[in-house]
């Protein structure tokens, strides 16, 4: 089973995401998290494979958070996504080790489930 969190306080986005993910991975189990305390705890508790992880947060700085994740579960992938498309974005999101960055502003949601399946591959369940 393919778990994963998806960490973002804006609800429209965070249930976009998800309805995406449900269509191209029915067996995949996705949990929900509007802010970075919460999602510590689903983190401990829900174990997932991969993370999306939105930058600002109402509690927490979303690098912060990766690198904690990172930290404590390396094997968890993390996906950071921010509406800012700066490049000190980018290179911090990778310097608190995320697996792949994403501008929400860029990126359409047909384009997310082949970004897990190249971070994933097989592990992902269809």
């Amino acid at each position: 089973m393919f778990k994963v969190l998806l960490v973002e306080d804006n609800v429209d986005f965070r249930h976009s995401l998800n309805k995406s993910l449900m269509l191209c991975f029915p067996a995949m189990v996705i949990a929900e998290s509007a802010d970075g305390k919460d999602a510590m705890v689903k983190i401990d508790y829900f174990k997932p494979d991969l993370v999306f992880m939105d930058i600002k947060l109402p509690d927490e700085n979303g690098l912060n958070l990766t690198k904690n994740i990172k930290a404590e579960h390396s094997d968890i992938a993390v996906i950071v996504m921010t509406a800012n498309d700066a490049p000190e974005y980018y290179r911090a999101a990778y310097q608190a080790g995320a697996t792949y960055f994403i501008d929400k502003g860029s990126v359409s949601m047909e384009k997310i489930p082949a970004i897990v399946e190249a971070i994933l591959g097989s592990k992902v369940c269809h």
